[in-house]
């Protein structure tokens, strides 16, 4: 196929569509503003719809090597320690057809990477502007460089400039009402059992572990607090010991046991969907299109559905790359907008913003056999380019 792709972008989404569209004998370019590889934040929940996307690319054995096992999953009361609801994660996997791989951030890019070739990433290339033209769209770089091609590809991330090119300006993102602290840590079974996701709630706060390959626990920590407080790295223990004083036994052992280095506090934000995608020769993905909070785990795997999605649009329309923009963009809006709005629903619930809601949804809990929860995650799942 002679159509060359400049991908802005070597996160999940970018790395994936690079991948995808060189399936298809596509030649790609990807540029990565940083210098190494340095994802933001410790793990990802790969569900199946995203782990189906990884196999399709080719990954299938790397990505169960990297996977952690979760054979089932509870919530427990975050004062008492008390188990609110345990189930099998079965039914889940015998209805999509694929277990969910919880992974270690660095280690699914280094993957991902590897599977484009390492070294063909050119790192330290900061996007500054994008131009599209009749035939040619012009990326230009912070060292007075450019490159052109068919397409653009702006997987850019959140404060995406790709995004304000498309949209012809900058839009707001909104902040969600949270900080999210997580890391990784050895599995100890006093927090939770080795092949369990375990969730502590209470006081409309969410601690959770999951775990990863490895021997580790992925672990996170939610605490509603205002936008812009202050934190100095390196303080995490302290901070949570404070916000998580009176919570049960296995948080403190978990609080004990965390690195406070390596701890991450991110403030969670997202963007309201959209349905503009595509500008000429210039398209998002990923948080580009779709920046959402972590409350369904679908942000890296719908972005790894964009790839895919991308992929299909110029496998079905090789000789015109207008045709296949408009395609994916046709493919993808109104499932990743979804999703956003899936995920800011559940924030809601899980942090508060209707106490009443809260407590009802931990009553809930207490009688939960897994049928609900099950039936929402799988809502989640399907819908995308390989689980429609």
């Amino acid at each position: 196929m002679s159509v060359k792709a400049v991908i802005v972008g070597a996160g999940m989404g970018g790395m994936s569509a690079a991948i995808a569209l060189e399936q298809l004998g596509i030649e790609v370019a990807v540029y990565e503003q940083v210098t190494e590889n340095k994802p933001v934040g410790a793990a990802i929940s790969v569900w199946s719809n995203g782990v189906k996307c990884l196999n399709h690319l080719g990954l299938q054995k790397e990505t169960a090597e990297l996977g952690g096992i979760v054979d089932s999953m509870s919530y427990v009361d975050g004062f008492t320690g008390d188990t609110m609801c345990r189930f099998s994660m079965q039914p889940l996997i015998d209805e999509v057809g694929q277990r969910p791989y919880p992974i270690a951030r660095a280690e699914l890019q280094l993957m991902l990477m590897n599977a484009y070739g390492y070294d063909a990433i050119n790192f330290g290339k900061k996007m500054v502007a994008v131009h599209d033209g009749d035939d040619r769209a012009t990326v230009e770089f912070a060292d007075g460089t450019t490159d052109s091609a068919d397409i653009v590809i702006g997987a850019d991330g959140a404060k995406s400039l790709t995004r304000e090119y498309v949209l012809g300006g900058p839009v707001a993102r909104r902040y969600a009402g949270y900080v999210n602290f997580n890391g990784l840590v050895e599995v100890d079974e006093k927090i939770g059992p080795a092949t369990e996701w375990t969730t502590y709630v209470g006081d409309s706060r969410r601690v959770s572990v999951m775990p990863v390959a490895g021997n580790r626990f992925y672990f996170f920590f939610d605490v509603p607090m205002p936008e812009g407080v202050p934190f100095e790295r390196g303080t995490a223990r302290e901070v949570l010991a404070a916000e998580f004083g009176d919570w049960a036994p296995g948080v403190q052992t978990l609080i004990e046991k965390l690195d406070p280095a390596t701890t991450n506090r991110v403030e969670i934000l997202d963007l309201d969907p959209f349905d503009t995608w595509v500008k000429g020769r210039v398209a998002v993905l990923g948080d580009a299109a779709h920046n959402t909070t972590p409350d369904i785990g679908q942000g890296g795997c719908s972005a790894m559905e964009d790839a895919v999605a991308l992929q299909f649009a110029f496998r079905d329309h090789p000789d015109d790359p207008l045709a296949a923009l408009a395609a994916y963009q046709a493919a993808r809006t109104e499932r990743a907008g979804d999703l956003v709005l899936r995920a800011r629903k559940r924030c809601d619930v899980t942090h508060g913003k209707d106490p009443e809601k809260t407590a009802a949804w931990y009553e809930e809990l207490r009688g939960e056999d897994g049928t609900n929860i099950i039936r929402g995650i799988v809502g989640n799942i399907v819908g995308g380019p390989l689980t429609s």
